[in-house]
């Protein structure tokens, strides 16, 4: 019985239900949570959500907490994908670079808000999967590659800003190269077993670091040299 409602409930949603779910989600999460950027707030409004994760998992969508999304990977939670976007402080006319793909998600709300995306995604199943979600839904001005993140994307930088959404121990001092000077990253970082997002700046003379708050992501994958 419990299974025939839960189909029955899938079955029913249209697209207004979608919208509604996600009014909420960004009034009860991200607002009330302290999120003030107007063009992230904005872009959270605008990207459907539901698209980004299995069939299966639509009717969870816009809930308070990170989903499966296969290949031993999540869709982050809303305010953590919120809190990233909005630590970069990014303008309409930025060029961002984001490691790590999943489902796509990520990269879909920044290009609501600058100029041009560029993600790389490991997992080549994850990969073709967003861009396809992308075409299908006229994500223009992301550009999608497949391979190994750590060594960022030569041909497009400098970058203005990047974002890493998956856990290293460290940042790889080649996406640091190909950021520029003024530009942002920010990552999750592990640190004695606990992994905490932190804000590099990158001035004239050095990089400046922030330790902000403890998150949980998957590890940060390479492919074998």
């Amino acid at each position: 019985m419990v299974f025939f409602t839960f189909i029955l409930t899938l079955q029913l949603l249209s697209s207004q239900d979608y919208i509604s779910m996600r009014t909420e989600m960004v009034e009860e999460q991200i607002i009330k949570r302290g999120i003030t950027h107007s063009a992230t707030i904005d872009a959270l409004k605008t990207v459907p959500r539901h698209l980004f994760v299995p069939s299966d998992l639509q009717i969870y969508a816009y809930h308070d907490r990170p989903l499966p999304i296969g290949h031993n990977q999540t869709i982050s939670q809303p305010y953590i994908v919120a809190y990233m976007t909005e630590m970069l402080n990014l303008k309409s006319s930025d060029k961002v670079l984001e490691i790590g793909t999943g489902s796509g998600y990520q990269a879909a709300v920044l290009s609501k808000i600058v100029k041009e995306v560029y993600t790389i995604e490991i997992v080549p199943q994850l990969g073709k999967q967003a861009e396809t979600t992308f075409k299908n839904n006229n994500y223009t001005n992301i550009g999608c590659r497949i391979g190994d993140g750590y060594h960022g994307w030569e041909e497009h930088h400098p970058f203005d800003a990047i974002i890493i959404t998956a856990a290293p121990l460290q940042v790889p001092e080649k996406l640091l190269n190909q950021l520029k000077e003024g530009g942002q990253l920010i990552a999750p970082i592990e640190k004695n077993g606990q992994q905490y997002l932190t804000l590099y700046t990158k001035t004239k003379n050095k990089i400046k670091t922030k330790q902000l708050i403890a998150v949980r992501f998957v590890p940060f994958t390479r492919h074998k040299d």
